[in-house]
């Protein structure tokens, strides 16, 4: 069983083949044109998409000696993500379906995020709970079974990524400046400067608040001292760094003290951080939990985790027909 699967929801365009549950390839071709910008823009992404689909859907066969007669189905993300940039690889995965007239499947890119803990070994075991984190989206999901999955806690407003983001960009780091944080933060002192927590009912979030706390925090200090910034980067890093995971990780103790599940995993753009999946070990040594942190290359955006969760819908005929069309917001 063979199924090509597309990423196209933000700014990779990624492809990847999947053969009887195993990872053959696993393209990614990212878009370097937002830095200047300083955030993605939309349709820089969408026109990005069309120039790079191509080379990797054919870099993705070659790499898995795959050829489009040996496809037994495409898989595509549905959504959420950026209409326009969605709406290349569905329109893409649909035309190719139709001409070698095979089944389309479509894939809810945040279940996808889960579903990359089933690439490698080890994986975890049913009922297990993810925190998925990334510049969209901060959920805490239930799985109870291959793509059956609950939102038991989110946030209400900002996600954490875009929280790492706009604090780098009040720092003057370059897009995307959630890596930068994390870079700077290695060195930095965590307890040097203290942000207050969002109170948050149940198991949501809040990071709005935040920003707008560590916002005033920097034009108080720079109106002090000019060079507050500069002198004080590593500090600050760690500092905010500290508090974001701090949040993240108090609510996931809670999700897993109330459902009595311990098998924990962390999923998405944001579980590439290294403070994150440092804190999250350790917090898992503490409380006993079995911890599952995906890899690197399974972190970010990637088609690899598209074709896991693709693979799971094909065992249970879960296709789409080419009337099926791509979402900016969707539901679990």
């Amino acid at each position: 069983m063979n199924i090509l699967a597309i990423e196209s929801s933000c700014d990779e365009t990624s492809a990847a083949v999947i053969t009887n549950g195993k990872i053959c390839s696993n393209v990614v071709a990212t878009q370097l044109i937002h830095t200047q910008y300083g955030g993605v823009v939309p349709e820089l992404a969408s026109r990005a998409h069309q120039q790079h689909i191509l080379p990797v859907v054919d870099k993705a066969l070659n790499d898995a000696k795959v050829t489009k007669k040996d496809l037994d189905a495409i898989a595509f993300t549905k959504g959420p993500g950026l209409l326009g940039a969605l709406l290349v690889g569905t329109s893409f995965a649909k035309s190719m379906a139709l001409g070698l007239n095979i089944p389309l499947i479509a894939v809810n890119h945040m279940q996808a995020h889960v579903m990359a803990h089933f690439i490698d070994e080890p994986k975890p075991s049913f009922p297990f709970l993810c925190l998925t984190v990334s510049g969209g989206h901060t959920q805490i999901v239930k799985i109870t079974a291959p793509l059956q999955m609950e939102i038991i806690g989110e946030t209400k407003d900002d996600a954490v990524g875009e929280a790492f983001d706009k604090t780098a960009k009040l720092l003057d780091l370059p897009y995307p400046g959630g890596p930068l944080i994390d870079k700077y933060a290695a060195t930095g002192n965590p307890h040097a400067f203290p942000f207050p927590l969002p109170e948050m009912p149940g198991l949501d979030f809040s990071f709005s608040g935040i920003k707008t706390s560590f916002m005033y925090f920097l034009q108080k200090r720079v109106r002090e001292n000019p060079d507050f910034i500069q002198q004080n980067l590593p500090d600050i890093c760690a500092s905010i760094q500290f508090t974001l995971i701090d949040i993240l990780l108090k609510k996931l103790k809670k999700a897993a003290k109330e459902t009595g599940i311990a098998e924990i995993a962390v999923a998405g753009g944001v579980s590439a951080n290294s403070g994150l999946r440092k804190s999250l070990q350790e917090l898992g040594e503490k409380m006993n939990w079995k911890v599952f942190v995906p890899a690197f290359e399974y972190c970010t955006d990637n088609a690899a985790m598209i074709a896991v969760a693709a693979h799971y819908k094909f065992l249970e005929n879960d296709f789409s027909d080419q009337t099926v069309s791509p979402m900016a917001r969707m539901d679990f």
